[in-house]
């Protein structure tokens, strides 16, 4: 049996998203699929992201956030974590030169991946001491709110995960790390599901929920707005044990399409 009493872990993840057009889709997110030997989500096509480091939690990282964003915040460290993971995986980073308030430029990004995005990976380094040394302030402000889920009870490993949105840089160029992801790509929300039904992508249950919500949306702008200017229900999914089998009850409140879903057609997403 599996201990209820398994420790939450904070996880962080972010939705990158830029505006496109294609048959179904007018915004896509740009995703990465995870190493087949990661222990988590193996070979599942992902948002960026990952646990919250130690390092996510330095104090001294408040004078290096928009000044709007100094005061208190329980989601503070959560935003960096995302910040983080999305420099490690995605290759982007939502920071500015703080002494022209301009978001990194692609030159600069490709000179500060060089220098720091494997150590960051490997931690070696906590991202404080990037920030500090190349003077740079990281841009919270950009990210909004999408959604917040929490691993069951039931589940050998639990997360505590914070989802966010931001608009791509255009200047960026998005690319997988080679390490925890081998491959990536901008899709597009309506694609996601549609080759995921296909069997093109393995897509773990979450994951599906949030691409589904970020389909409602017609422009990326819209939806970084949208996560700005709304609250976010916590989901922590129920277990029902019926004759038919198990289920997970999602709360109706949380905006899904989905309330409750049988584990075993989870487990083939």
């Amino acid at each position: 049996m599996t201990d209820k009493n398994v420790p939450l872990k904070p996880a962080a993840t972010v939705l990158l998203v830029r505006d496109c057009v294609k048959k179904n889709d007018k915004i896509e997110v740009f995703m990465v699929v995870r190493h087949h030997q990661i222990d988590f989500a193996s070979g599942a096509l992902v948002f960026p992201g990952g646990k919250v480091d130690e390092g996510d939690m330095d104090p001294m990282l408040i004078d290096h956030l928009p000044e709007s964003d100094r005061g208190d915040d329980p989601l503070r460290s959560f935003k960096i974590a995302s910040i983080r993971e999305s420099f490690e995986e995605a290759n982007i980073l939502l920071a500015r030169n703080r002494e022209t308030g301009a978001l990194v430029t692609h030159d600069r990004l490709e000179a500060l991946a060089e220098k720091y995005r494997l150590p960051l990976q490997n931690g070696e380094l906590p991202i404080g001491d990037m920030v500090r040394a190349e003077n740079l302030e990281l841009a919270t402000d950009l990210l909004g709110h999408f959604a917040h889920w929490i691993t069951p009870a039931h589940m050998p490993k639990r997360f505590d995960t914070h989802f966010f949105i931001a608009k791509a840089p255009p200047h960026q160029l998005a690319a997988h790390d080679g390490e925890e992801s081998v491959d990536s790509v901008w899709v597009g929300p309506q694609e996601v599901m549609e080759d995921a039904d296909k069997g093109l992508y393995t897509v773990i249950f979450p994951t599906r929920m949030n691409v589904e919500a970020l389909s409602r949306f017609s422009s990326s702008e819209y939806a970084v707005a949208h996560a700005h200017g709304t609250d976010t229900f916590t989901v922590l999914p129920q277990m029902e044990v019926t004759e038919e089998g198990k289920y997970l009850l999602i709360p109706k409140e949380a905006g899904y399409s989905v309330t409750r879903r049988r584990i075993d057609a989870i487990m083939d997403k």
